[in-house]
């Protein structure tokens, strides 16, 4: 069988390619010929051939921004936002191999609904103004840079400020930078309608947005700047929907996409702008830019506090992306301050959880610290999405580390004036000469930074101490070793897990039974402790059954707090740990030995994973609390090491016998 995926998201940057790579990972675990074609910040890339679609049976679009669809018309479609690529790629591409897809008809739907699918998780609105927001961030790059080197290059120092001369090159350079600052409307607005009409809705969308930018239409000396190119986008894309929907008699119907829709459209849309919404949306944009502009003291502070927790709090995310819209409007209406606060915000995050990762090997493992090299890379070129595996992994303790120093940077760069006539943040745009008070901008970044490794050092725990998670963007979570432990063999560690065992005896005391070395799992598991039919469909239900098989066997008391220790713990955070697995524990008076219960759950169940996936592998530690070591620990760190190999963990959904699945469990050690 072979598939074809798109992946795509609004930056074009991460997303796109981790969506890419889960993809095609998941292909080649099924068994299914794979080709991913990128839509990226830097174009396509594999792209499919005739000959591709030709072969496909079946493409699957993992975007969150619109992807043209003519190419596939007859061919099954599957239309899913870029996050389902990266955390349900094996999902999706079952439901291909099911057939579970409809075929994809030309003009039959509107962009959001072509597969009929129900997507409730997915915006439509965010995912329209998003494809527009794409598309426009070229042109305010292409504007800001080019002004700014012109600028840089060119410019002579007046009393008034840098200005360059008639008669220079870098005159003309400036020139360039600023026509592309005029398509930033009209793209944007072109762009949202496409999305939501096709390509019917490009022309009106872009007639509108240059109406909405020129206020000699209605008026107005400002222009309804970025919110009325929202409106325009908006209004033509719906317009154009609306006259695609009309029936009319098929001796039209040809030249209905290139005549009759962009020309309606167009005119519904300009007279409406002209003469009722123009005027109003340019006076509001006109309050707004002029109270930005006047912000002064306590409320520009307030400001930047903002834009710095919302650019930090989902790193890429809508809320990111909001702020990012609203700094990028404000430079094509000359207010640079906006987005140098919000630049040095960006950065924060993955400078910052690099640092943290390189330098702190108590509260980082190994493979944290070595992956802390690549996001600290990142956030050199403002990538904000760096910082989310070490977010994901402990967002009560990262998450809001980062947010204070993103907050604090911004409000640096505010005092400092700070200014970024690119829309893009990160030291890279400082090099390249986008940015104004460029020692206020380090000093910004450096100072927030610090912030937050300070207080994430401060907040998280030792890795030695702790279970920590390890969680990339699918949400899949692996249990760290101690720190040093890389140094030593697996067999050495588990030696030194030797358990005193509480039992009670007959005078109701409680006393410590032998030492049990725990060198392999096998060692506190037995045929007798394994269950390969768990009939439960909740995880209260299935958390009792297992309980029940440890009281069988004598490793935990039926009168005891084991099954609160166990909640506790889901409290504390959910032990499912993605991948279909979960591996609840507790520590507690009524465990008589340290034993390990393990079940499955065909059906799986929902066990609060943070990759969405449901429990069907379920491994339950019981240790006592009086116990000399952490044994759930040493447990944790075997069954991690071994639960992170996909042929182990689908040996073990396969098994039949408990006697075939405890040959399975002797390996891990």
């Amino acid at each position: 069988m072979k598939i074809l995926a798109i992946t795509s998201c609004p930056n074009g940057i991460a997303h796109t390619y981790m969506a890419a790579e889960n993809l095609q990972k998941a292909g080649a675990k099924l068994g299914v010929e794979m080709k991913v074609e990128t839509q990226g910040s830097i174009g396509v890339e594999n792209q499919f051939t005739e000959q591709d679609i030709r072969e496909a049976d079946g493409i699957i679009i993992a975007a969150d921004k619109t992807v043209v669809k003519d190419r596939f018309v007859g061919k099954k479609l599957l239309v899913v936002g870029v996050q389902d690529g990266i955390r349900r790629p094996e999902e999706l591409i079952q439901r291909m191999m099911k057939g579970d897809v409809p075929v994809y008809q030309a003009q039959s739907k509107s962009a959001e609904d072509t597969t009929g699918e129900k997507k409730p998780k997915q915006n439509p609105i965010y995912r329209h103004l998003m494809n527009g927001v794409s598309y426009m961030v070229p042109f305010i790059v292409i504007g800001g840079l080019l002004i700014a080197i012109a600028l840089t290059m060119g410019g002579v120092k007046t009393p008034g400020g840098l200005v360059i001369p008639d008669d220079s090159i870098w005159k003309t350079i400036e020139s360039i930078g600023a026509a592309a600052f005029t398509f930033m409307v009209p793209i944007l607005a072109g762009f949202i309608a496409i999305s939501i009409a096709d390509r019917q809705g490009l022309a009106p969308g872009m007639v509108g947005g240059f109406i909405a930018a020129n206020g000699s239409f209605y008026g107005s000396e400002a222009g309804a700047g970025f919110i009325g190119g929202i409106i325009a986008g908006f209004l033509a894309g719906y317009v154009a929907l609306a006259i695609k929907k009309i029936k009319v008699p098929r001796s039209l119907q040809p030249i209905m996409p290139i005549i009759v829709i962009p020309v309606l459209a167009s005119l519904v849309v300009g007279l409406i702008f002209v003469f009722v919404i123009g005027a109003p949306v340019a006076d509001l944009f006109e309050a707004l830019t002029v109270w930005l502009a006047g912000m002064q003291g306590t409320s520009s502070i307030l400001l930047a506090l903002i834009l710095g927790a919302m650019i930090s709090f989902d790193m890429g995310g809508p809320v990111n992306k909001v702020a990012f819209l609203f700094g990028s409007a404000m430079i094509g209406e000359g207010n640079y301050e906006i987005m140098g606060q919000i630049a040095v915000a960006i950065c924060v995050p993955p400078i910052a959880m690099g640092l943290a990762a390189m330098i702190n090997k108590r509260k980082f493992t190994p493979a944290e610290r070595e992956a802390g090299k690549a996001t600290f890379t990142m956030g050199l070129f403002g990538i904000t999405e760096g910082a989310i595996p070490f977010a994901a992994q402990d967002p009560l303790r990262v998450i809001p580390s980062i947010m204070v120093g993103s907050m604090t940077g911004s409000v640096i760069a505010m005092l400092g004036n700070v200014g970024d006539s690119v829309a893009h943040g990160g030291p890279i745009v400082a090099v390249l000469g986008a940015v104004d008070h460029v020692l206020m901008f380090f000093l910004a970044v450096m100072v927030g930074a610090a912030v937050s490794v300070i207080m994430v050092s401060l907040l998280k725990k030792n890795v030695a101490a702790v279970t920590p998670a390890v969680v990339g963007e699918g949400g899949a979570e692996a249990v760290a070793k101690p720190a040093g432990a890389e140094a030593a063999p697996a067999a050495a560690v588990a030696a030194d897990a030797t358990e005193a065992a509480s039992a009670e005896n007959s005078n109701g005391t409680t006393t410590e039974a032998s030492p049990i070395r725990v060198e392999k799992l096998t060692d506190i598991v037995t045929p007798d402790l394994i269950n390969l039919n768990l009939a439960g469909t909740t995880q209260d239900a299935v958390i009792d059954e297992m309980i029940a098989v440890l009281e069988r066997n004598g490793a935990v008391r039926a009168d005891g707090d084991f099954k609160q220790a166990i909640l506790a713990r889901e409290q504390e955070s959910s032990t499912g740990i993605g991948m279909n697995i979960a591996i609840p524990h507790g520590k507690s008076d009524a465990v008589l030995k340290p034993s390990v219960v393990f079940g499955i759950q065909q059906d799986g169940v929902d066990w609060k994973s943070l990759d969405g996936s449901e429990a069907k592998l379920i491994f339950m530690i019981a240790v006592p609390r009086n116990s000399k070591t952490n044994a759930h620990l040493k447990v944790l760190q075997m069954l991690s090491r071994k639960l992170m190999d996909d042929d182990f963990r689908e040996a073990l959904l396969a098994v039949t016998t408990k006697e075939e699945a405890y040959r399975l469990l002797d390996q891990v050690q």
